[in-house]
């Protein structure tokens, strides 16, 4: 049988909770990853009641679409990060300017995404850490000794009460990595796991339009984190597309400008090989919903977020329950 097919809300949070539903169902998806933001979940309300989690059910099943994981990136962000004047448009407003308060916010944030998660009925919440050595990425001035390890000291110290809180409520944990992270390769991931101990409600949200431009390999990340891969996103990219004047880094230009590196695409129009990564799923036995995160500056997101829904169903294949040759036998 074939993964279910959701979409990220993220990028959808400008419009009612209840019309994305009625559009992506149209679209033929099975499910949606529902944002904490918007009015697609007030993490608040849904933290506190069971009743405000099954009113978002019966919207979904009105639609016929189901719901395995919810997003909380945003306010993620700032539990590792160091804060500055980005980071409080992810804040309410009674915590701008004071980046104490807005760390100590995002923290209770992630707390109450494990326990709205329980309400809801599910057990993923994906997500971001933050990170408190980013700026540190490009080491000149050379860090100094101990610098690199004591950021993911205090990235465990801070996350491995948070996480005590997601085994408690039966929630995993599923850190999207990517750029600005604890965890942004396959290196940095091994070293976040081993900060934490293996906590065991820590693990991926495995997303290969973060890794193919870097220059990591992404099928074998999901290999290297066969038992830590809980959700999967499916989102394409493209490198090499530029004109030379913009490196990996970016240049400080914004996405679509036609300069860039690389660049985020809808999916099959990129140069991510998705075959590769449905065998390598299809090896370490992930069952998990395959969730489009549709980003592409270059296509209106209504085309393309059907036309994704059947690029996934086109790709996804179920693995073999036999040995091929096994008709050969006597």
């Amino acid at each position: 049988m074939s993964r279910n097919v959701t979409i990220v809300t993220g990028q959808w949070a400008d419009l009612p909770f209840i019309k994305v539903c009625e559009m992506m169902a149209e679209f033929g998806y099975d499910g949606l990853e529902i944002c904490t933001w918007g009015d697609h979940i007030d993490l608040e309300k849904a933290a506190k009641s069971k009743a405000y989690c099954d009113d978002k059910r019966a919207i979904l099943e009105k639609y016929g679409l189901g719901c395995w994981a919810i997003q909380n990136h945003l306010s993620g962000q700032l539990v590792c990060d160091n804060i500055d004047e980005r980071h409080y448009a992810f804040a309410p407003a009674s915590v701008k300017g004071d980046p104490k308060a807005a760390k100590k916010w995002a923290i209770d944030m992630q707390k109450k995404a494990a326990k709205a998660a329980k309400n809801l009925g599910v057990n993923i919440v994906t997500g971001f850490t933050g990170s408190p050595i980013w700026h540190l990425l490009y080491s000149f001035p050379p860090c100094l000794p101990n610098q690199i390890a004591n950021g993911y000291k205090e990235f465990a110290k801070v996350w491995k009460p948070i996480l005590d809180i997601y085994a408690d409520n039966g929630i995993k944990f599923a850190l999207e990595v990517h750029p600005t992270e604890i965890a942004f390769d396959i290196a940095s991931a091994q070293r976040a796991i081993d900060a934490l101990d293996g906590h065991p409600a820590f693990g991926c949200n495995f997303d290969p339009s973060h890794f193919g431009y870097q220059g990591v390999d992404y099928v074998k990340f999901i290999r290297t984190f066969h038992d830590r891969i809980f959700h999967v996103h499916m989102k394409d990219a493209w490198w090499g597309h530029g004109d030379g004047t913009v490196g990996v880094f970016g240049g400080h230009t914004d996405f679509s400008d036609p300069r860039r590196y690389w660049d985020f695409r809808s999916l099959g129009h990129g140069d991510i090989n998705f075959e590769e990564i449905i065998v390598a799923l299809n090896d370490i036995k992930y069952q998990g919903p395959l969730s489009v995160e549709w980003e592409d500056s270059r296509m209106d997101r209504c085309h393309g977020a059907q036309e994704a829904c059947e690029f996934v169903r086109g790709v996804d294949f179920a693995p073999s329950s036999i040995a091929f040759d096994a008709q050969f036998d006597r």
